[in-house]
């Protein structure tokens, strides 16, 4: 066997460019840096750490949140209502 896949299920050179740019787009901190293109495995490490922080973040802030219900004075059924909502976020 060869080891190549059907035409369909590749994507283009000019389509992986193009989602690479879109990538590029995403990163603040790429983006900020200057307009120049960068190289595709540049940019797919700066994604993978920018989600990481990303996911720390919603991490840090759910504990938060949290720790902020926690201390406010609410009823079980208000408690619960509010843990519903955020939920479904």
């Amino acid at each position: 066997m060869s080891g190549r896949r059907s035409r369909a299920s590749k994507l283009s050179q000019n389509e992986i460019n193009d989602l690479v740019s879109r990538l590029q787009l995403l990163l603040p901190q790429i983006n900020q840096r200057d307009n120049s293109r960068q190289s595709a495995s540049k940019i797919l490490k700066e994604t993978c750490c920018h989600i990481r922080r990303l996911q720390e973040e919603v991490e840090q802030l759910s504990e938060r949140l949290s720790e902020l219900i926690d201390s406010v004075d609410i009823n079980g059924i208000d408690r619960e209502i509010l843990e519903n909502i955020l939920q479904q976020c």
